[in-house]
């Protein structure tokens, strides 16, 4: 079969390996699609190469169907359409508090272990998900980063009635605001880029450029004053992080999306000020997943808008350049049976 290797020095290559056997607790996958998503990019850059065992299969972004199963495993047949929700949680402990997708020693598939980027994969029952018949292959790649919608827009509480700004337009940032568009509330996207304005306006969603319009005086006239009762900030910017403080209403709900690798300066007057939450939100739980599943099956939503690329497995390299050089683009799916 034919696997895929990050190699570092922004490097991958594609080898071929024997198919294995599913280890006892396991299945082995037929992978479909593979997506590429900002922590695969961040792993081309070298970013993660003190984490990241090299070299290394990555990609967590997947579908396929079940093509073998391991001692010990039920509940799931050869030919099941699956996705992985790929955190290993086998290390948590008491201390945790029963949050197991962020337990203290949690590990996450396609990073610190073997990941979907190759045609068939093993991994532990235990982090499936069924899928059904009628659900798309193609769109089903697309539930891992839905899910992460899914969980902030959750933790949100966000209500029909309440208006929310999602400050970043890439591809988590649209999918949060379809998921809070979904509730019936009023959403205003905040970018920079015009050709990803662009492509929220393509999925019906109200866009605007902060470098181009004050976003302050703009949301406080979409509001009549009130401000934004939720925030997201997915952008990871100093900038998004100067205006979330503004432009979040009184006793409004600001949402941690992004990741921010050091140190920000935060406006924590205005916490007090107007009686702020800030709340973080990491990766998913298993109800994410299955919301996102319900969502990807229905297909009400525009995801097929958000794969801008399939590219078969073996154009791996020239998929993460053409990234670094598209930065516009939404989700590139790779093909991994090609």
């Amino acid at each position: 079969m034919k696997a895929t290797v990050y190699e570092g020095n922004k490097t991958f290559s594609v080898i071929e390996k024997k198919i294995a056997p599913p280890a006892k607790g396991e299945v082995r996958i037929k992978v479909a699609y593979s997506g590429v998503c900002g922590t695969d990019v961040h792993i081309y850059h070298g970013m993660m190469d003190k984490r990241v065992s090299i070299p290394l299969t990555i990609g967590h972004e997947m579908s396929g169907t079940i093509d073998a199963i391991g001692e010990g495993v039920s509940k799931f047949s050869i030919g099941d359409k699956v996705v992985v929700r790929p955190l290993d949680d086998r290390g948590v402990k008491p201390s945790d508090k029963g949050f197991n997708h962020i337990c203290e020693d949690l590990k996450f598939i396609g990073i610190d272990s073997p990941g979907s980027m190759q045609q068939y994969w093993n991994v532990p029952a235990f982090t499936l998900h069924k899928l059904k018949e009628e659900t798309s292959l193609k769109l089903a790649a697309l539930t891992e980063p839905l899910a992460v919608a899914v969980h902030d827009v959750r933790l949100s509480k966000l209500q029909a009635s309440e208006t929310a700004v999602v400050l970043g337009g890439g591809p988590i940032g649209l999918l949060v605001a379809l998921v809070a568009k979904e509730t019936g509330a009023n959403i205003i996207v905040s970018e920079v880029n015009e050709n990803r304005i662009t492509k929220a306006k393509e999925l019906g969603l109200n866009a605007v450029n902060p470098t181009k319009i004050d976003l302050i005086d703009y949301v406080k006239k979409q509001t009549e004053g009130r401000n934004a009762d939720v925030v997201f900030e997915v952008a990871g910017v100093q900038a998004a992080l100067n205006v979330m403080t503004e432009i979040a209403g009184i006793r409004g709900r600001i949402l941690m999306v992004a990741i921010h690798g050091q140190k920000k300066e935060i406006d924590l007057f205005k916490f007090f000020w107007k009686e702020l939450k800030l709340i973080g939100a990491r990766v998913y739980e298993k109800e994410d997943y299955e919301r996102a599943i319900a969502l990807v099956t229905a297909n009400t939503l525009p995801f097929e808008q958000m794969i801008t690329d399939v590219q078969p497995l073996t154009n791996i390299q020239q998929v993460f350049e053409n990234i670094d050089n598209n930065p516009d683009g939404m989700k590139t799916l790779m093909d991994c049976q090609r």
